[in-house]
């Protein structure tokens, strides 16, 4: 406990799933978590509350959350959300890239004005917000950057191209930050979910039927919790990985590496 106290952190689409599962976990820690959220006010509203509820544990090592409204895909927006957190609230000592956006239609049917929007908040606005943190961060010497990619990077499935190109960048992106920033003592490191049971999952796979048979596919047995993802991001932030720097953590239950077929 306490491991971030006294520290902000920013978590991008911290209004529901892993980025919510994330502020808590982080809030836990002591850290004061900026919830990034870009239009679900109420879902941001309700991941303050949360923390806020959590009382005892949080309170006691310094935890709290403040909203941070910005769209990801916005570099002015950006450039605003980092002035006023690091002028009012406090250094970014960790910066979470979690938001995302979500493309379902199969590659001969992607428009361009689609692919771009994919591609302006899953990667550029994670350069980019990456970019205006880690300046301050340099200044510093100190600092840890994780994003949040997924499993789809590198086994995908019809219908996901746009996505699944996004997530592809956003891996290579980890690997080069890495090592550009390594001798400014920033770690970049990034997380790839496996199938975790958030809103996005069920909203994509309705059906219970198909719910159950998709779990067939994993390991495990079952999806994964948004609190078993918050906490491998919590680690990849923390002193216990200050020596990992450059990695892709696969947070699937082994489901990367099962033959393809259920069991």
């Amino acid at each position: 406990m306490g491991r971030f106290q006294n520290q902000v952190v920013l978590i991008t689409g911290a209004s529901r799933g892993i980025g919510r599962a994330a502020a808590l976990a982080f809030a836990r820690e002591g850290a004061t978590v900026a919830v990034n959220y870009r239009s679900d006010a109420e879902g941001a509203a309700e991941t303050l509350a949360q923390i806020a509820a959590a009382g005892g544990q949080i309170a006691a090592a310094g935890g709290q959350g403040v909203p941070a409204q910005a769209d990801i895909s916005q570099p002015a927006a950006l450039e605003r959300l980092v002035t006023h957190l690091e002028q009012e609230i406090g250094p970014i000592e960790v910066l979470v890239n979690n938001a995302g956006v979500v493309d379902r239609q199969p590659f001969l049917e992607v428009p361009l004005e689609t692919l771009d929007a994919v591609f302006a908040t899953n990667v550029r606005g994670v350069f980019y917000l990456s970019q205006l943190v880690a300046r301050h961060m340099a200044e510093r010497g100190r600092g840890a950057i994780i994003h949040v990619s997924s499993i789809l990077a590198q086994q995908t499935i019809p219908g996901r191209t746009a996505y699944a190109a996004s997530k592809g960048a956003v891996e290579s992106l980890t690997r080069a930050m890495a090592l550009d920033l390594a001798p400014h003592g920033i770690r970049v490191n990034a997380v790839a979910p496996g199938l975790i049971r958030t809103e996005m999952l069920l909203a994509a796979v309705p059906d219970p039927a198909f719910q159950k048979e998709l779990q067939r596919f994993i390991p495990f047995g079952r999806f994964g919790h948004p609190a078993e993802m918050a906490d491998a991001i919590v680690f990849l932030a923390s002193p216990a990985a200050r020596y990992i720097t450059g990695v892709l953590l696969p947070v699937d239950a082994g489901l990367r590496v099962m033959e393809a077929g259920p069991r």
